[in-house]
């Protein structure tokens, strides 16, 4: 029969509601009867368990109950319960086949666990604003049913190093305790590299300490961290994530898809490409910061849709935009 211990993590994960630690488990014990010679049985705790995964497939997601963080904590994470998905973005096709396959690898992390093997969980994003790295943290979160855990890095970094290091704690330690998508936006903050000249043997002692607690983490959340500037990361923090994810700015064919995807209920036929080529340099935000000032456009001026010369005029100033931020 199964071990003490066995029933004990049954009996807590189902306290806690977490489902997928709960199938984890009754997963190891059917192993431990197949072990036992007990094939009849691990046979039909296998069948049951595949079948209570099912049910639970067929409901739609809800989010995991779990008030607002408090106390210190309150401080330092900020939640959400997402509703984006996948098919909301707009993606290179190896950038989202890399986020298809940590999303099924969540999905089927009992199976992986009952085998040996862990589900891809620690990510780090990489790549220029407005890319789509936040919205990455917000599909992960949306999709698994998880809640979003943004740290807020204001309440994180304090003058006193050893207070910042005991706050990393406190966050890996609600990793552990709350199952969620934990998301470390603007990384570089902390994660810069150890040997820069300016840096000082405190924050060398933030980052090893950051290092050490993702490296022991063991916990089923996700730890997300994003970066406008991989080149100033430590190259220590590479190895300790599971994937690095690349995000570009849109090519353009991409750029033709994403003002497609967003206008072409509201504007009929147009020169999607042409539109494309004009847009080329603004990153995903811009874009979708261009769709929706030609709507605002379009209604307060009470057209009847949106034209392809108000599209135009509206990149041609988001670009000088750009330009004028460059410069100064």
């Amino acid at each position: 029969m199964a071990r003490a211990d066995h029933i004990k993590a049954l009996l807590q994960s189902h306290s806690q509601g977490d489902d997928q630690r709960f199938y984890s488990v009754a997963m190891q014990v059917a192993a431990h009867e197949a072990k036992q010679g007990h094939g009849k049985l691990a046979q039909e705790l296998r069948a049951l368990t595949d079948e209570a995964k099912k049910r639970k497939a067929t409901r739609q997601a809800a989010p995991i109950p779990i008030g607002r963080p408090r106390g210190e904590l309150s401080d330092l994470l900020t939640v959400t319960y997402p509703k984006q998905r996948l098919s909301d973005m707009v993606l290179e096709e190896t950038l989202a086949l890399q986020i298809k396959k940590v999303i099924r690898e969540q999905r089927h992390g009992t199976q992986l666990l009952a085998h040996g093997l862990s589900p891809a969980r620690k990510l780090l994003l990489v790549g220029p604003p407005g890319t789509g790295k936040t919205m990455s943290a917000s599909v992960f979160a949306g999709e698994l049913g998880y809640p979003l855990f943004q740290i807020r890095l204001d309440g994180l970094l304090t003058k006193d190093m050893g207070e910042t290091a005991a706050k990393l704690r406190q966050i890996f330690d609600a990793a552990a305790q709350i199952r969620g998508v934990y998301f470390f936006d603007e990384f570089d903050a902390i994660g810069s590299h150890r040997g820069m000249i300016n840096d000082v043997g405190e924050i060398r002692r933030i980052l090893n300490s950051f290092l050490i607690m993702i490296e022991q983490d063991d916990s089923h959340s996700l730890i997300i961290a994003a970066t406008n500037h991989p080149g100033i990361l430590d190259h220590a923090l590479f190895r300790r994530f599971d994937d690095v994810l690349q995000y570009d700015l849109p090519d353009q064919s991409l750029a033709a898809m994403l003002l497609k995807a967003k206008l072409s209920h509201m504007a009929g036929d147009m020169p999607w490409n042409r539109l494309a080529d004009r847009a080329q340099g603004l990153s995903y935000a811009e874009i979708n910061r261009v769709v929706q000032e030609a709507l605002k456009y379009m209604l307060i001026n009470k057209e009847s849709k949106v034209t392809e010369t108000t599209i135009e005029k509206i990149i041609a100033e988001r670009k000088n935009l750009r330009a004028r931020l460059m410069q100064g």
